[in-house]
């Protein structure tokens, strides 16, 4: 199974009961309206922490009513990240919502020692990316977390993405591994280590699913490209996943396949308890709203 498009994914999930999200910094009102949305479509049931009366305002606002059980009080964003991660290690949340905050101030409570929630030897961030051209959603890691990732880096950005697709019902995610060119050159050690990632997925160390390496971005995304190259290969055409060698190229690629592309775009952070959703400051209420469809949508 394969996701054509958010709206597609939106569709199945009508029939599942709604998942407890804890919203940080939850006093915004593009937040807000991500999340009455989700939970007017049986999504979630959100605990919002924040500034009480700014929320309670906002609420007012957008017409929707809450309880008081459903506001937990934090004035400053320190405070908001910590205590929204104390409710997911209370077992009161399946997926943190950032709001109006930082991600490195989420993060950080995230990722502490003591008393965060970290998962996982390595966190990554996956942008899901709904593009008109291409058939169905891509999955881009890592341009938001690690910065110039080794090849064991890679393996556990890759290992997170695969998860992450077998999470949402797919049976055997497609992952290329980007490169500027399809052979092993020793000037470009990024071909180098995408080849020992396919070696290592026909390995079955990634679980059930096909790795290529090194491909470029219009082979893995073009099967007449491929065709017209003679490079045969499963992911020709059909990639899921799409492995990028650094954060920049990663950040570049989504921005490009937002923007200029025209692509919706939903963000999540793997290798917590609990999957994050994140997105800028000055995202949209619709990009919010499809990072929590996303999350919501992992079984």
């Amino acid at each position: 199974m394969v996701i054509s498009s958010f709206s597609a994914l939106k569709s199945r999930l009508q029939h599942l009961s709604p998942r407890e999200a804890v919203v940080a910094a939850a006093h915004d009102e593009h937040t807000l309206q991500a999340v009455f949305a989700a939970r007017r479509d049986g999504l979630i049931r959100p605990i919002l922490v924040g500034r009480r009366n700014e929320i309670r305002s906002i609420a007012r606002s957008l017409g929707e009513e809450l309880s008081p059980e459903q506001i937990v009080d934090a004035q400053d964003d320190l405070e908001c990240a910590a205590r929204s991660v104390a409710l997911i290690r209370e077992g009161k949340g399946d997926i943190l919502i950032k709001g109006m905050l930082q991600t490195g101030t989420l993060l950080k409570a995230v990722v502490h020692r003591e008393t965060g929630i970290r998962a996982s030897q390595v966190m990554s961030h996956v942008a899901i990316l709904d593009v008109p051209r291409y058939h169905k959603l891509l999955f881009i890691t890592d341009g938001g977390m690690v910065v110039a990732p080794n090849l064991e880096q890679k393996g556990h950005i890759l290992k997170n993405a695969v998860d992450f697709c077998r999470f949402l019902g797919y049976e055997r995610p497609k992952a290329a591994a980007l490169c500027a060119v399809e052979t092993v050159n020793p000037a470009m050690p990024e071909t180098g280590d995408a080849l020992s990632l396919k070696e290592a997925g026909e390995r079955g160390e990634f679980g059930p699913c096909i790795v290529e390496g090194p491909i470029s971005l219009d082979l893995a995304t073009d099967r007449e490209a491929a065709l017209v190259k003679g490079y045969h290969s499963p992911v020709a055409g059909d990639a899921d996943i799409l492995l990028v060698p650094a954060i920049a190229v990663g950040n570049v690629l989504g921005k490009a396949l937002y923007g200029l592309a025209g692509g919706q775009m939903a963000g999540v952070v793997l290798g917590a308890a609990v999957p994050i959703t994140i997105n800028s400051r000055g995202a949209t209420p619709e990009e919010k709203y499809y990072s929590i469809l996303l999350c919501a949508a992992m079984d």
